[in-house]
């Protein structure tokens, strides 16, 4: 008989469900071919028409479930579920998450929780609507949507409020704040609305007043004037806190009406207790008693209790104590255990969530974060070290070599070309020809001129004036040519660069171009006039045709650069060696 009983009474369950989610007649035919975009924007239109509203959602849903399409079916069950009555809020959040779970899709699954933890932070369950926070941030996590994420961060922020942690929270809203400014207009007010009541829970009742404010102000300036009562709560409250008690009395039950309508028995709650306070604190404790049995009305009724409220029951035991009414005062001590018991679970278990779940989530993420830029910052260290030892490996490889050079240059007889004896091989002698750019001998009769032998006294001849050039330092002469220095030692060009390359070993530039150099080696060495000589002046000196043609040919065979070279001298004179 009780089985019998009891599967009746799920059936009936189930249907009543059913009809909670199908208690709005069959789709209309005109509406079933509308976009999913044009039944969105329409029930967004017709948001202040229940009817009309309500006939779109139902399109919508009909349209989505008939196309097999889940992401619609979650937002469709969302804008049904804000129409119906409160009671059946959590049984539509549990249809969104089950039908989310269906897309795959991170996103979908994170926002279908995370309007559960709304659906239960509304209800004042604060275990539930964290434990579906964290849920949330689970997925939300992953997908780098900032809307999400900033909705998440409201939440955690008024948990952290709720358990005392303000200063966490304000910097949480802050950010809220400047985010949602720009993208929501009533989650930017209620994140205002939650800005002014940490100020003033830390005692910032400036601040808090100038949130609230702000938070009139902005709703009047957005046109939404939805959240002007709990402003005005707020600032009720804060009055209390700078203990202008009348004008806080005079707030709070100017706005009770409206808070009451909305069924906002939390913070009616709320308004009870300050009011009570404000009585007390007037010393009109009798009126004050009359609130305080308000918020214990509404803690039998709801359960519901926050750590501030707690104070009235302090006040009400003291007051029966004070009446010699034991047993009201006994009733009241019981009450109060139940409050600490409830704050005492509630506050402990939303801390280690908070703290363990999410906090050192947050905390590994960013320890994550640190690590990797450490390891970035490592490998960019590294990476410069390298590159500074490799610097300086080749500026001390330089700095040697460069000293070697520099020693092999002061050894270096420079005072006379050198003479290359008969014992030493010779490259061979078109080679050298062949290198020789200031030749002007026709490749037709090259062989031929170049097969004759010059006559032993001919050769004697132009070996001695060549010795009288180098002598003379006829070398020296800007622009010094072949041509001109077969007229200097009165023979024709072939005989000259064929004596030059047999006895000095190398092609005419070369040989002019060495005698030059070591010219100015020598004057350098001997003279420390010429080391104060910019390198134009030495070039000219030498009869080079510009400066770049100088240091070029000075590095090119010496291997060091003319400033080295100088800079070496000047230091060996300083140092006496």
């Amino acid at each position: 008989m009780i089985t019998k009983k009891l599967l009746l009474f799920l059936v009936l369950l189930i249907s009543h469900s059913t009809n909670a989610q199908n208690n709005y007649g069959k789709i209309s035919d005109s509406l079933s071919f509308k976009s999913f975009d044009y039944l969105s924007h329409a029930t967004v239109v017709y948001g202040n028409d229940s009817v009309k509203l309500n006939r779109y959602a139902k399109a919508w849903l009909e349209k989505a479930k008939n196309e097999n399409d889940f992401e619609q079916i979650t937002l469709a069950y969302k804008t049904i579920m804000y129409q119906v009555d409160k009671k059946h809020h959590l049984h539509y959040a549990d249809s969104i998450i089950r039908v989310s779970k269906l897309t795959n899709n991170d996103l979908i699954i994170g926002n279908a929780y995370l309007t559960k933890a709304t659906v239960y932070y509304g209800r004042k369950e604060h275990k539930k609507a964290l434990d579906h926070f964290i849920i949330a941030d689970s997925y939300i996590s992953k997908t780098g949507d900032e809307y999400s994420i900033y909705k998440l961060k409201y939440g955690i922020a008024q948990t952290k409020s709720y358990l005392g942690f303000y200063d966490e929270a304000i910097s949480l809203f802050r950010e809220c704040i400047d985010y949602f400014k720009e993208e929501n207009d009533r989650a930017y007010l209620n994140s205002l609305h939650s800005l002014g009541l940490c100020y003033n829970r830390i005692g910032n009742y400036a601040w808090c007043t100038i949130t609230n404010q702000t938070g009139i102000d902005e709703g009047k300036r957005l046109n939404n004037l939805e959240m002007q009562a709990y402003f005005i709560h707020s600032e009720g409250i804060n009055l209390c806190g700078k203990k202008s008690y009348q004008a806080a009395i005079s707030k709070l039950t100017s706005i009770l009406p409206t808070i009451q309508n909305n069924k906002d028995f939390a913070n009616v709650s709320v308004a009870y207790f300050y009011i009570g306070k404000s009585f007390w604190a007037l010393n009109q404790k009798e009126k004050a008693v009359t609130y305080f049995k308000k918020v214990e009305d509404i803690f039998k009724k709801e359960n519901y209790i926050r750590p501030d409220l707690r104070e009235g029951y302090e006040k009400l035991i003291a007051y029966y104590k004070q009446k010699g009414n034991t047993k009201s005062q006994l009733y009241y001590i019981d009450q109060l255990l139940k409050v600490d018991n409830i704050l005492g679970q509630n506050y402990k278990y939303l801390l280690q969530k908070v703290v363990k779940e999410y906090d050192t989530k947050e905390l590994l993420k960013s320890k994550q974060e640190i690590e990797n830029a450490m390891t970035f910052r490592t490998i960019i260290a590294f990476g410069i070290i390298c590159i500074l030892i490799a610097i300086i490996a080749f500026l001390i490889y330089k700095h040697f070599k460069n000293k070697r050079l520099f020693d092999e240059i002061m050894k270096r007889d420079t005072s006379k070309p050198a003479i290359i004896e008969t014992s030493i091989e010779l490259p061979p002698f078109e080679e050298i020809i062949k290198n020789d750019n200031t030749t002007d001998i026709n490749s037709e009769n090259t062989d031929k001129q170049y097969s004759q032998e010059i006559s032993p006294d001919i050769e004697a001849g132009i070996l001695k004036k060549l010795e009288k050039f180098e002598q003379s330092k006829k070398y020296l002469e800007k622009d010094m040519t072949l041509a001109k220095m077969a007229v200097f030692l009165n023979t024709n060009t072939k005989y000259v660069t064929k004596i030059i390359a047999k006895h000095r070993g190398k092609g005419t530039i070369d040989y002019i171009t060495d005698l030059k150099i070591n010219h100015i080696i020598e004057i350098l060495k001997k003279e420390t006039k010429y080391r104060n000589y910019t390198h134009k002046a030495l070039g000219e000196e030498a009869g080079f045709g510009s400066t770049q043609n100088f240091t070029r040919a000075f590095k090119e065979r010496n291997g060091i650069s003319p400033t080295y070279f100088i800079y070496k001298l000047k230091k060996s004179a300083n140092t006496g060696n």
